[in-house]
């Protein structure tokens, strides 16, 4: 602990884990492409905000050797491949992990297509010999040899293209931890006399598996740790008990962070590809930013008061009663 001012300043850290494919069912997609060039990737989940959208155009545009604005994403509707909600930090790993199945079926499809064509120039390759980029086909030693998606599929009259993939996440008694690790430290300033808590610095260090799209992975990341600031300080709805009703009855009365509150925040990416988990070695990150945020910020007020607080929201009540 030292002092600024009247202020106490202390550090505090926490451990966090969030499991992964929790009793999730099997994710579906579809991948199809047509003949001029473009895809379309189609899956039953849900963009709520948190970059689904970016995150399954990319895989799938990565699982067929085509650009990311040649690929469309549609999602969110009971017609489309069935997949879980849109919960449980199981997005970016369980359905891309069905999306990139569905995109890589396809491409092996076309690949074996023209390898079978004997009016293609990768006629009796070994299919293992061919990757694609830009939606060409081509001899991995000899890049000049090859044609596009678009050339074998017109010799054989195909508008379109389609595959469907799927993937079904481990049980639960697999001999492998799944889990999303952190680490969590927070810095806090405490006005002792009135019991108030500011939050200076937030940083953490998370280990999610592969790391898809680095972007909107911290963003989550970031949002999540707010969301244990305002668990730690502000969300509280007790009950009045004159009516036995609950004090908060709107976001008037439910307190959360806004801009005001927010600290400087940093988070580092730890990359550790886990395929245990799914095939592109991802895990979720949906909610492990909140998990350990609280515990930190509590360490740190316990460093600058000596007093320790078990009780969440920490209000100026509880930070002022003596240790």
């Amino acid at each position: 602990m030292r002092r600024e001012g009247d202020w106490l300043i202390g550090t505090g850290m926490a451990a966090a884990a969030y499991p992964v494919a929790f009793m999730m069912p099997t994710q579906r997609a579809r991948a199809r492409i047509y003949a001029g060039g473009d895809a379309v990737v189609q899956t039953g989940t849900q963009e709520i905000g948190t970059g689904v959208t970016t995150v399954m155009t990319q895989v799938a545009a990565d699982g067929l050797g085509l650009p990311m604005d040649s690929v469309r994403f549609e999602a969110g509707d009971t017609d489309l491949p069935n997949t879980s909600a849109a919960v449980g930090s199981s997005g970016a790993m369980m359905v891309s992990a069905a999306v990139h199945n569905a995109a890589t079926t396809l491409r092996d499809q076309l690949i074996a297509m023209a390898i079978a064509d004997s009016a293609s120039p990768l006629h009796g390759a070994n299919p293992s010999d061919v990757d694609v980029q830009d939606g060409r086909m081509r001899l991995r030693s000899r890049p000049d040899v090859g044609e596009t998606y678009g050339e074998v599929m017109g010799r054989h009259h195909l508008e379109d293209a389609e595959a469907l993939g799927s993937w079904t996440p481990p049980p639960p008694d697999t001999p492998h931890g799944l889990l999303t690790f952190g680490a969590q430290f927070a810095e806090v300033a405490v006005d002792p006399e009135f019991g108030l808590v500011r939050v200076r610095r937030m940083n953490a260090a998370f280990a999610p598996g592969r790391v898809l799209n680095p972007k909107t992975a911290r963003s989550q990341l970031m949002g999540g740790m707010l969301w244990g600031l305002g668990q730690a300080l502000l969300e509280g709805n007790p009950m009045d008990p004159r009516t036995g009703r609950w004090s908060a009855t709107s976001l008037g009365d439910y307190l959360v962070p806004v801009n005001a509150d927010a600290p400087d925040v940093t988070i580092d990416l730890v990359e550790v590809r886990d395929e245990v988990v799914g095939p592109l070695g991802a895990k979720g990150v949906g909610e492990i930013g909140q998990v350990g945020a609280a515990a930190a910020i509590s360490n740190a007020v316990f460093h600058a008061t000596g007093r320790r607080i078990r009780k969440l929201p920490m209000t100026a009540e509880l930070v002022m009663d003596p240790p």
